[in-house]
């Protein structure tokens, strides 16, 4: 049953290669719970009492409350599917509450460190030099996923339109306007990976030191290596410049709802978090300034 939920998320539902990994873990990580604490191998079988129990277990093993919850929505997602083929009757995630979570503001770099980043740090001019102040730029430039920077393709940009064709989550696509720099930058890197590698036809727009389409393990440890120059934030990943983009166009008077389109979000609700970080910027303006603060 749960190869066929599987297969549901994976040609229905069409979701990301990274979130059915995800998916698959948590069920066998719950059906593994069962099977030593109730010698129940079937996870149609559980009952609400079995999932609350697998949750306390999850947390006296020290696991985030926010992780937890992210389970629990994938049993949710489960057993809804159940119910709609009719495998079970009712769904025991009804009986079952997420865990209460703080909400962290989401983390973002000053725009003066930024600046400070491209304008001060040496990337070099050869194609690993070019290809990685490449992903720091389309990263910051558009705030697209770690996913979509990997799918991007050459004809995804359009230089005549200063644009960006982006495929996000359950293939919806998107266009994102770039400016002049970074699209002058794609033609500069283009030119250096084509003289680098030129019996291979480039699939992807981001390539290895070998010519191969690049991989997140390798955006992951660029990003982190050269936010380190600018930033003390611990961590320092792609979503964080995600998250640096959309708040930056807030600081600087984006209105909401474009910010939800630029990032493709499918509810406004999801932008929103991004408004708690001006609201911080604006009460610490006014102690500093008022003089009755």
């Amino acid at each position: 049953m749960i190869e066929q939920f599987l297969q549901h998320l994976t040609y229905e539902k069409r979701v990301s290669p990274h979130t059915l990994v995800a998916y698959r873990k948590d069920l066998e990580q719950f059906v593994a719970y069962l099977e030593k604490t109730y010698q129940l191998k079937d996870p149609t079988q559980a009952d609400f009492r079995m999932i609350r129990g697998w949750a306390v277990s999850l947390v006296e093993a020290d696991l985030h409350h926010r992780s937890v919850n992210r389970k629990l929505a994938t049993l949710r997602s489960f057993f809804g599917y159940l119910l709609r083929i009719k495998a079970v009757s009712i769904s025991p995630m009804q009986r079952v509450s997420a865990l209460k979570t703080d909400k962290p503001l989401p983390q973002f770099v000053e725009e003066k460190n930024l600046q400070m980043l491209f304008e001060q740090v040496e990337f070099g001019a050869d194609f690993e030099g070019l290809r990685d102040r490449l992903v720091m730029e389309l990263l910051y430039g558009t705030g697209m996923r770690l996913a979509e920077l990997l799918a991007l393709q050459d004809s995804d940009v359009n230089f005549y339109e200063q644009t960006l064709k982006v495929l996000g989550k359950r293939n919806k696509e998107r266009v994102i306007p770039i400016y002049k720099g970074l699209t002058d930058l794609v033609k500069v890197y283009q030119q250096a990976r084509n003289e680098a590698f030129p019996s291979q036809a480039a699939a992807k727009l981001i390539l290895t030191n070998k010519g191969e389409p690049a991989y997140a393990g390798l955006i992951q440890r660029t990003v982190k290596k050269y936010l380190t120059y600018v930033t003390s934030l611990q961590k320092r990943s792609p979503h964080i410049l995600r998250h640096t983009y959309a708040t930056h166009l807030l600081n600087n008077g984006a209105d909401l709802n474009s910010i939800k389109d630029l990032l493709g979000h499918s509810s406004l609700a999801a932008t929103q978090v991004y408004t708690h970080n001006t609201i911080e910027k604006l009460k610490k303006i006014y102690k500093q300034a008022h003089p009755k603060a």
